[in-house]
């Protein structure tokens, strides 16, 4: 697939980008269920990743990023930056990740909708389109794979899992790299009190454990094994790799030396697993 470049980058920095709205103007795309941005790559489109902003974020500000944003499009995907639902009475936006609690919106609808709608709008192909997100944005994104994993092709969470009580068990096995700060203090790899007195008080919410996230990949995907099959370090990232696992299935756990953020290098990463699938 071919795109033309019609006009110069509407962000700042992206010199590899088409336009950073809905076409050459900024504006969002527009949906029955709301609203998401779109920056695409100057030359031929080899995918596209649908990024989930954290809380308090918006589409527009995903695809602002320098950090890993260019990157992406250097490499030849499109970057799809959907909107959270309006925090009432607040700037910023949120996810209605967690099935149990209220819901603003039909989230994981809204994304099937949002990835239909940019698939048809600029002719990028579902088949290889990746979903990922960060913080809250990492939660959504590993709530919609465990509910459905056939949704997107990959999904790549990070900085964010499930929250308790923890789901125990998925619809089927997934494709995801799962990536997380080693000291992250926001979304702690045991999880965190976020309201409430402590862990015991029935009211509290209460993010949940990345190592048991990681442990029930592990199940749903089949895996032989309790550990990693495959160790790989390079550059910042510590990774960890089950490839005995249900066919189709792909599973890998990635810490980097840092906090709550997305790390530079983190798309090279994930786009190195993504076409190697």
């Amino acid at each position: 697939m071919q795109k033309v470049l019609l006009v110069a980058a509407v962000l700042g920095g992206f010199g590899t980008s088409a336009w950073g709205g809905c076409g050459p103007a900024s504006e969002a795309c527009e949906i029955d269920e709301g609203t998401y941005h779109v920056t695409l790559p100057a030359g031929e489109i080899k995918g596209s990743i649908m990024f989930l902003h954290g809380f308090g974020g918006s589409g527009a500000g995903t695809l602002s990023n320098k950090v890993w944003v260019p990157d992406a499009l250097d490499r030849g995907y499109a970057v799809i930056g959907p909107d959270g639902t309006q925090r009432e009475g607040r700037n910023g936006r949120r996810w209605s990740f967690h099935p149990d609690w209220p819901q603003q919106r039909d989230d994981m609808a809204f994304l099937k909708a949002v990835r239909d709608d940019a698939a048809t709008r600029f002719d990028l192909d579902t088949a290889e389109m990746a979903l990922g997100g960060f913080s809250i944005g990492g939660s959504m994104t590993s709530y919609l794979a465990c509910a459905t994993p056939d949704a997107f092709k990959a999904y790549l969470p990070v900085g964010g899992g499930f929250w308790r009580p923890h789901p125990v068990t998925c619809a089927g096995p997934v494709r995801l790299l799962h990536t997380h700060g080693w000291t992250d203090t926001t979304v702690p790899l045991e999880g965190r009190v976020v309201r409430g007195e402590d862990r015991n008080d029935l009211d509290a919410l209460i993010q949940g454990d990345i190592f048991y996230t990681v442990g029930l990949w592990r199940d749903v995907n089949q895996c032989l094994q309790l550990r990693a099959d495959r160790f790989v370090t390079k550059g910042d990232f510590l990774r960890r790799s089950w490839i005995r696992c249900a066919e189709g299935s792909a599973l890998e756990f990635a810490i980097f030396p840092g906090g709550h953020k997305v790390p530079q290098g983190w798309a090279d990463m994930a786009l190195d697993w993504f076409e190697n699938l």
